[in-house]
């Protein structure tokens, strides 16, 4: 793909996620690994809805800038992007946000490790709550690392989401997916309780992302063992 396109591409992502109410003023990142290695990244400072291609910024992978307009620079999250680049070689795109819903999982220091939609078991799985993070340092890098050998989500504790694909799109569809999964949840808390699918068919949902070459990384889902059920029986 050509580096115009992808810039449209992270243009357009921007001014989604700014409609959608998943940013606003200057949060959340996005950025794209590009075939020669160097990366496009989202300045820091400038709301989503103002990004422009001419506004992006190209660094190197040690996150040196090598092309930006006069008085921009990258956003201060970008370490977040270049760990995910250094751990995933099959990763192209990085889009960090703070969609309501899932930020609030977040918030609450609740992972969304429940298997109760049928599209989000298939496309993601469970996505992890990585441990907290001061911004624009290593912490929050070194947080996620652990959790991306696995998982192409995740939320970050008390800060927001995150999510990774092989192109811009496909990591925009995963954070759209994630958003609309979390208040399916909690519109399900509210009405009374969020009932995970029964572990086989969570397994044939799972062998199905094949056939809908669904990219990326999956968590699996631990083997059903129905004594692990008896003992929590007990104990409540």
């Amino acid at each position: 793909m050509d580096i115009e396109t992808i810039k449209e591409q992270i243009c357009d992502v921007c001014h989604k996620m700014w409609q959608l109410g998943w940013v606003a003023a200057n949060d959340g990142n996005v950025s794209a690994l590009l075939e020669d290695g160097t990366i496009l990244a989202t300045p820091t400072g400038m709301s989503k809805s103002f990004i422009t291609p001419d506004k992006l910024i190209r660094i190197d992978r040690e996150g040196n800038v090598l092309e930006a307009a006069e008085g921009l620079r990258p956003s201060s999250e970008i370490k977040m992007h270049l760990r995910c680049y250094d751990k995933r070689p099959d990763v192209t795109s990085v889009i960090h946000a703070h969609p309501p819903g899932a930020t609030g999982f977040a918030v609450a220091h609740k992972a969304m490790d429940m298997y109760n939609m049928i599209e989000d078991v298939a496309a993601i799985g469970a996505v992890p709550l990585t441990p907290y993070g001061t911004p624009s340092t290593t912490e929050v890098p070194d947080a996620i690392e652990p959790y991306l050998e696995e998982h192409d989500v995740m939320l970050l504790e008390n800060h927001g989401a995150l999510a990774v694909g092989s192109d811009v799109i496909t990591a925009f569809y995963r954070m759209e997916s994630l958003e609309l999964w979390a208040k399916i949840t909690i519109n399900a808390v509210i009405l009374g309780g969020s009932h995970d699918i029964d572990h086989e068919n969570i397994q044939k949902l799972i062998d199905l992302r094949s056939y809908y070459r669904i990219t990326g990384r999956h968590p699996g889902y631990k083997v059903f063992n129905p004594e692990d059920e008896m003992l929590h029986k007990k104990e409540d």
